[in-house]
C-alpha cells in the first residue's frame, strides 16, 4: 500500500499515460513500400583492379626500391646503384614467381 503525504501529486505530460486516439497508426504489409533495390558494383578485373596473384606495376616498382635499399645497405652505399636495382629486380621476379 502507498501512503499520500497529503500534498498534491501532478502528473506531468511524461506521466500520464499515452492518449488511445493518437496512437501512431501501423501500416499493413500491402501499405509498407518495397525497399529500393540497389545495383551491385561489378569490377572488373582486367580494368579496375589486379587479380589475386597480380600486382600493380608501381606495387612492384616499391618492392624493387625496397630491396635495391636494402642490398645497398648491406654493403655500406659503396657499390653501383644500378647493381643494386639489377639485383632487386631479380630477386623480385623470383620471389613472384615471374
Amino acid at each position: 500500500m502507498a501512503e499520500t503525504t497529503g500534498k498534491s501529486t501532478r502528473k506531468t505530460s511524461a506521466d500520464k499515460a499515452p492518449d488511445s486516439s493518437k496512437k501512431p497508426r501501423t501500416r499493413t504489409t500491402a501499405e509498407v513500400p518495397a525497399a529500393k533495390k540497389t545495383s551491385a558494383r561489378r569490377s572488373t578485373a582486367s580494368a579496375a583492379a589486379p587479380g589475386k596473384n597480380q600486382m600493380s606495376a608501381e606495387e612492384r616498382y616499391r618492392m624493387v626500391e625496397v630491396a635495391a635499399y636494402f642490398l645497398a645497405e648491406r654493403n655500406h652505399f659503396k657499390g653501383n646503384p644500378v647493381e643494386y636495382w639489377t639485383q632487386a629486380e631479380a630477386q623480385i621476379s623470383n620471389l613472384l614467381g615471374q
